[in-house]
């Protein structure tokens, strides 16, 4: 049985601009094939499909056209070790007319969702005690301050007077 599952992702047009922009942001991918729309179709020669992967995660988009678009109901979550890693995806998923969101969301210039949140959130917030003052600090956050969450998921979070 062969039940690998690959994200499936709908481009109208730009699938491989996409495709290499995912690939320089991600370390260890790369584009890994393409396929073309055949003679006799009205796009024949344009890029029909683009395969990559991103630090090993297959994906696959194609060139559908304008009928579906990305929306927040399907994201994709980036699990960073520090600060420093959580700076560079929000930086670059932002460039170029990508959008900040609320609680660590961001929407790259293709319209794709992502959350950039840093590893252990899971802890924090499976722990209720931690969880609350966690919650509310993240809810004022755009972009995620690891410091300023698990300062405020252990009750050392200094509020401005």
């Amino acid at each position: 049985m062969n039940d690998k599952i690959t994200p499936s992702l709908w481009f109208d047009g730009n699938v491989e601009e996409a495709a290499n922009f995912y690939v320089s942001v991600f370390p260890n991918s790369r584009i890994v094939t393409s396929t073309r729309y055949p003679e006799g179709s009205d796009k024949a020669g344009e890029v029909l499909t683009v395969e990559w992967e991103l630090n090993g995660n297959p994906f696959v988009g194609i060139n559908g056209g304008p009928q579906f678009t990305f929306d927040e109901a399907i994201s994709f979550q980036i699990t960073c070790a520090d600060q420093e890693e959580i700076d560079h995806y929000w930086a670059a998923l932002t460039a170029d007319g990508g959008e900040e969101g609320p609680c660590g969301w961001v929407k790259d210039r293709f319209g794709l969702s992502w959350q950039v949140v840093p590893d252990g959130m899971a802890e924090i917030f499976s722990d209720p005690a931690r969880a609350k003052p966690a919650f509310e600090a993240m809810m004022k956050m755009r972009k995620l301050d690891v410091a300023a969450l698990r300062a405020a998921a252990d009750g050392t979070l200094q509020q401005a007077p």
